[in-house]
């Protein structure tokens, strides 16, 4: 493998080790020329996974907008960036073992909120919001009720043949509010709306 420094065709081997459990390899190169030290990855190569959108059209999988999604829904929450990575991977491999071809993006949204239901509760709700595209207040309450009492989320209206409008994509992150506000949801401290921002920017993790 040339060295991205000085071009040159000799480098060495250092150091392997496995890397996102076990489907990748992590190899520390050594140019022989100049001793630029850098990182390479080995990875199977799978065949692309399609996602059907809302609308019917087909795209890539892609790993890093799930990953952005996710991100989004734990802006200024304490979740560690390794940890995200690790659900973003842990999620396309179920698809790849799960499906040939194609997977509905509703689909992958479960899949996102089911992750982030167990790993921060204001996460969640920030992402279910957008995701099952709340309408009103009183929506958002019961989905909180259920939160706290420990039950199962509400399923998903689109799954039973609903599919309500969303002309901007298929999971976004809150729009901005008016003003630029930055204002919490009124809860108390130990409630999981407590923390909830408005003002986080769009993005289709899908």
């Amino acid at each position: 493998m040339r060295c991205p420094r000085c071009l040159a065709p000799d480098t060495r081997v250092l150091d392997s080790r496995p890397t996102e459990e076990g489907m990748a390899i992590r190899r520390r190169r050594e140019c022989q020329a100049c001793g630029e030290r850098f990182t390479t990855y080995e990875k199977v190569e799978v065949t692309p996974l399609l996602v059907i959108k809302k609308d019917g059209r087909r795209e890539a999988f892609d790993r890093d907008k799930v990953l952005r999604g996710m991100l989004t829904a734990c802006e200024k929450r304490p979740v560690e960036l390794e940890r995200l990575q690790a659900i973003a991977a842990e999620i396309e491999r179920e698809l790849q073992s799960r499906y040939d071809k194609e997977v509905e993006s509703r689909v992958i949204g479960e899949m996102v909120m089911e992750r982030l239901r167990r790993l921060d509760q204001v996460a969640y709700v920030r992402f279910a919001s957008v995701y099952r595209q709340f309408k009103d207040l009183e929506t958002f309450r019961r989905e909180l009720d259920r939160l706290l009492a420990g039950d199962e989320p509400a399923p998903d209206p689109r799954s039973a043949g609903e599919a309500p409008s969303d002309p901007a994509g298929d999971h976004q992150a809150p729009a901005p509010a008016s003003g630029g506000g930055a204002g919490p949801v009124q809860a108390g401290d130990g409630h999981p709306a407590a923390g909830i921002v408005r003002g986080t920017s769009p993005v289709d993790p899908c």
